[in-house]
Formats: structure tokens, sequence, C-alpha cells
């Protein structure tokens, strides 16, 4: 299985805190995790989650030095149709209790370029943990020109597998491959 689900610094997860790397808060107003799959073959359909927490230790001089930890509340997908979302969150799919989340913790890092790695981590959802892969860009780190501080931004991409997470109800009609496409900035922590 191909995955990634959180882009965040280019990440290698460590137990301490690196002496290098600087601490980044992910910005929950300008951070989402978008997915896509095929419906019966009629149409292509789009979620979104939100509600990030979490945090990039990131090193920008040594990036395959840095980590990133990241949750966000399952009943935080957006859909665009109510009913949507309630079948999601039904015993079809997640069986979604308040407090239930999906949870991403980086474990190591290849730098592929000067500003492109591929993130590998942990990603826990629907109680199943599996390892994926995130293709992750650094668009931008510097000064955010209104907070007045530095401020990082990334993408990453990837595909998943709904029946690794015990979500494969209806596959193959409804396509089990999801892509996934991961926009977060974050700012240093003061």
């Amino acid at each position: 299985m191909k995955t990634a689900f959180l882009a965040a610094a280019f990440a290698t997860v460590s137990t301490c805190v690196l002496a290098d790397a600087d601490t980044y808060l992910l910005d929950p107003s300008h951070s989402q995790v978008v997915f896509s799959y095929n419906h019966l073959g009629f149409s292509t359909t789009h979620g979104m989650f939100s509600g990030f927490n979490g945090e990039i230790q990131f090193d920008q001089e040594n990036p395959a030095a840095s980590s990133v930890a990241v949750s966000f509340p399952v009943k935080s997908m957006l859909t665009g149709w109510e009913a949507r979302f309630a079948h999601f969150m039904n015993p079809d799919f997640f069986a979604a209790k308040e407090g239930d989340m999906i949870s991403f913790v980086s474990t190591g890092i290849e730098v592929t370029g000067d500003n492109t790695a591929v993130i590998t981590g942990d990603l826990t959802m629907n109680g199943v943990t599996r390892s994926v892969e995130l293709n992750a860009k650094l668009n931008q780190a510097g000064t955010h020109p209104s907070e007045g501080k530095p401020w990082a931004g990334f993408d990453a991409t990837t595909s998943l597998l709904r029946s690794d997470y015990d979500l494969g109800k209806f596959a193959p009609y409804v396509s089990d491959e999801v892509a996934v496409n991961i926009s977060i900035e974050a700012m240093k922590a003061d």
C-alpha cells in the first residue's frame, strides 16, 4: 500500500527534541486533508478533514533531522452533504464517536530534492495503524507577512486503500483507493 497522510516538515521521528530543530505548531485554519474517490464510475467525490493539532520539529538546514506528529478528529470530516457525513460516521465505515482521532507520526525521511522528500510514518485511522509514505514539498519557509514570525508551508500527496483500515464497504464499486492531498501551514512556537 502506498500512502501518505500529513505533510509537515521533512520528517524523521525521534524520541527526543533535536538540538537544531525548531518547534512549529500547525495552523488549524490553514491546514487540511482533501480526499477523493471514484463513486460507481459516475463521479469523483471529494471530502476534507480539518481541526488539526500537532507540531513539527523542523530543521530547515537538515530536513532529515525533522519530525512531525499530527492528529485530528474523525468528526471534523466535511463532505458537503449531511447524509453522506452521517453515513461515513455509522458502522459501515468509522462508527465514529466524539473524541475518535486520526493521527500520523513520522518514522523516516528520504530527501529527494531541494524542497521535496518522501516522509514515512505511522497512520492510525479507525483503530488500525499502517506505515504510509507522503510525497512532500516545502512550499515556503520564512517570516509571515502579517504575523511577523517564522512560518512554514508544506503540501503532500499519497493514496490509501480504504480496506487497509477496515473502511472498505462497497468496494470495488466505490473505489477502494482514495487519493489524498494535504496542505498545511505551521508557525514557529514562542
